[in-house]
């Protein structure tokens, strides 16, 4: 006699590591109300994008968790097992964000954290949401500023995280990567720019250019998009890593702007600045967050990164996977 109680390509993938977070937080909400609207309203998403992450979740298992009808969803047979699991994995997870806390919930750690612009613009705000929610007692410090800038202050445990591009192996020396997504460099211009009727990376020598400084972690990689475009120095350039700089003046300028996406990702959202249509595939390289070798292993530390990696999943950014 032979009794099967569940699928078994639904057990050989619990573990598969295309599931995220978001695909188990969302099934098990979806399972508790009942209905991908409701479980839509409380996880703060449009129902079209709850339903999306069912599908993906379904299509990594291979199977149907639940079926859809005028009341609502119903769990089929695999998905009362998964379910099952997945409650499981979820409480496990919040038993270790509780042992995180101490037993006296007035102290307050303190974690200090490097970004780079592009990763203070874009990234940034989503992870300290999140922190804020799995930490409430803990305390964040950010400094955004150079790659250089930011490793030094980390090798002398002024910092204890940084969130940037990977450096050159002479900077590295004595630290852990941790590679989280990639980003690539854009040129920017204001909208209405003379370069835009005809765009051609050739004539941007012939406008105010701002580039990064040669300590600038992209700098090396926009050299070489440079030079493998035959382009050489430029007769009006202006070297600095200031957003702020970057953005007021392009706007108000003829000046063309060379800089990581993140940084811009807001502007060009919204229209205030528009992305050249140069190909920068060549200036991709990879975002992590860095860490001294032989640095305390802070438990706020772990928060951090678990707010980092709901934040990746939650917008679809893997690692290696293309981002701005």
């Amino acid at each position: 006699m032979s009794i099967q109680i569940f699928n078994l390509p639904v057990l050989e993938t619990i573990m598969d590591r295309r599931i995220k977070y978001r695909h188990i937080e969302a099934f098990v909400e979806i399972a508790r109300e009942g209905s991908l609207k409701h479980a839509a309203r409380k996880l703060f998403l449009t129902q079209p994008a709850i339903s999306k992450t069912l599908k993906e979740l379904e299509g990594i298992l291979g199977t149907t968790l639940m079926r859809r009808n005028r009341g609502g969803v119903t769990l089929t047979r695999q998905g009362a097992v998964f379910l099952h699991f997945a409650q499981m994995s979820l409480a496990s997870l919040q038993q270790g964000l509780n042992g995180l806390e101490t037993a006296d919930h007035a102290l307050k750690e303190r974690l200090n954290v490097g970004a780079l612009p592009s990763v203070a613009a874009t990234l940034m705000p989503e992870v300290v949401t999140e922190f804020s929610h799995l930490a409430p007692n803990g305390m964040l410090r950010i400094l955004d500023g150079p790659h250089d800038y930011l490793v030094d202050r980390l090798r002398l445990g002024a910092l204890d995280l940084v969130i940037g591009r990977l450096g050159d192996p002479d900077t590295m020396q004595g630290l852990t990567f941790t590679q989280l997504y990639t980003e690539q460099v854009v040129f920017v211009v204001r909208a209405g720019h003379p370069l835009l009727a005809n765009p051609d990376v050739q004539r941007i020598v012939d406008y105010p250019v701002i580039s990064p400084p040669p300590a600038a972690a992209i700098a090396p990689t926009v050299e070489r998009f440079l030079i493998a475009h035959g382009i050489g120095e430029f007769p009006n350039k202006i070297e600095t890593v200031s957003g702020a700089l970057g953005r007021a003046y392009t706007r108000h300028s003829d000046a063309v702007w060379i800089i990581s996406g993140g940084v811009v990702a807001n502007e060009l959202a919204d229209g205030l600045l528009v992305q050249l249509p140069f190909d920068t595939a060549m200036t991709r390289g990879p975002v992590g967050l860095m860490s001294r070798a032989d640095g305390p292993n802070m438990r706020v530390q772990h928060v951090f990164r678990l707010a980092v990696q709901t934040v990746l999943d939650r917008n679809d950014l893997a690692t290696g996977a293309e981002g701005n």
